[in-house]
């Protein structure tokens, strides 16, 4: 039976999720701190546990911290302008062109900063574009829905573009390369089967012809939250310094990442392979713009690593009431009955609690339980992964399975496009079911082969 310690940390764990869905376009940081302290005064973490849980999600934090300083030096340079002007310019005129282009562009945004700023970014840059092509509401919603869903999987391939994932990596003691070897293959393989089923679903509403146009920067603001350091765009830089240099950067940032991989591969820390790398962009930005890296204080959110770490205070509470041995009760006998069975049955049970919960306190809860379970190592790998494809993929069956999407929704209503809960759904029951198994049974799939 529960104590009164118990009720209050499941008060303080629902009362936090459900600001978080009242009000998303708020400072997270908030609600998740106050339920953590809730958590702590009631005495189901202890304040010894703080310690281990600074060290669980301190890695995760300053890599993910480390992207948007990128970003926001990217920002500077008018990187996401220029992404924006190459996508029009590639379309040629064509609506189904732009569908593809806007896709990969959502893709790669994710796969170079993160999911959370990927949406960000990508759409006011989306909605600024469809309101000067003056297509219809119906005819936005392709082109919107899509990209925001493209957007928050794409962090599934690699663990480095979600915060949520690397905090899991690190709990079940799985380096970077080793995610992104067993992952990559199934998870893309997964994004595209997305894509094409998004592309049928919308195939109607696409228009064939759409007018070829210019990108204004100097207009370039976003309807969203002023307080986010990625919600205004930047002038791109005068064609004549531009030619060429943008390139340069965006090759540099590859390499960036690439580096976090091979820092895994050698057991160099990711994170400071991370700092290394903004460090070197904001000198690169010091001597080319003339801009002090002071701006970085003021423009980093640094309310994320309160997000995180309240989260996770909360989840911790979770644990140490029991939940995760009541998961294990169920759980262990599928988990073990082979990798197909380990990877179904954690991706559509973290699909179902992050549509329910959310895929933040959703993966961590799975990610717990998968270390008490017991299970060979092979088998704990491919659960964890499974469930990153669930909390990646499978949260976007409601738009409360992620804040990512939560955000997603304000920004789009508050720029008078209309799409409800109902638009959304109808989309995502289709094609996110379909993706998640075809996904979970790939996964199985490839590592039984690799390994």
């Amino acid at each position: 039976m529960l104590d009164a310690s118990a009720w209050l940390t499941i008060a303080a764990f629902l009362g936090t999720l459900g600001f978080l869905f009242w009000r998303p376009q708020s400072n997270e940081a908030i609600p998740a701190s106050i339920g953590a302290a809730i958590v702590l005064i009631s005495g189901t973490v202890s304040f010894s546990e703080l310690g281990i849980i600074t060290e669980t999600i301190g890695g995760a934090a300053i890599t993910i911290m480390a992207t948007i300083v990128m970003a926001i030096v990217l920002e500077s340079f008018g990187f996401f302008q220029w992404a924006a002007e190459k996508v029009v310019e590639a379309s040629k005129g064509s609506g189904i062109r732009l569908f593809w282009l806007t896709n990969l562009l959502c893709f790669l945004m994710t796969l170079f900063v993160n999911n959370d700023g990927s949406i960000l970014i990508t759409t006011p840059i989306l909605l600024m574009l469809l309101r000067r092509l003056n297509l219809r509401n119906r005819q936005k919603i392709p082109y919107l829905l899509s990209g925001a869903l493209i957007a928050t999987a794409s962090s599934a391939p690699i663990g480095v573009s979600n915060i949520v994932n690397l905090i899991a990596l690190k709990i079940v003691h799985m380096d970077l390369y080793m995610h992104t070897a067993m992952m990559f293959v199934p998870a893309t393989l997964g994004l595209l089967l997305l894509s094409f089923l998004l592309f049928a679903v919308f195939y109607r509403e696409l228009p064939r012809k759409i007018p070829i146009v210019s990108m204004y920067p100097a207009k370039a603001r976003s309807p969203a939250r002023r307080d986010h350091p990625l919600m205004e765009l930047e002038p791109p830089l005068p064609a004549k310094k531009s030619k060429g240099f943008i390139r340069n950067i965006l090759l540099f940032v590859f390499m960036v990442r690439i580096s976090l991989f091979v820092a895994s591969y050698f057991h160099f820390p990711v994170p400071l392979a991370a700092v290394i790398g903004s460090i070197c962009l904001l000198a690169w930005r010091w001597h080319y713009l003339r801009i002090s890296p002071k701006d970085m204080v003021r423009k980093t959110p640094w309310y994320i690593l309160i997000f995180a770490f309240s989260m996770y205070v909360i989840i911790y509470g979770l644990r140490n009431i029991g939940l995760t041995d009541q998961l294990i009760h169920y759980l262990k006998p599928i988990a073990s009955g082979g990798l197909l069975d380990a990877s179904v049955a954690m991706g559509f049970l973290i699909s179902l609690l992050s549509n329910v919960f959310n895929n933040h306190p959703a993966l961590m809860i799975g990610t717990l339980t998968l270390t008490n379970m017991g299970l060979d190592p092979l088998t704990i790998k491919i659960a964890y992964l499974a469930s990153v494809i669930g909390s990646d993929i499978g949260s976007l069956l409601l738009p409360i399975g992620t804040l990512a999407t939560l955000m997603w929704m304000h920004i789009v209503r508050k720029d008078k496009v209309k799409i409800g809960w109902g638009d959304y759904v109808k989309v995502t029951i289709v094609v996110i079911p379909i993706t998640v198994l075809f996904t979970l049974v790939i996964l199985a799939a490839w590592v039984s082969w690799i390994f």
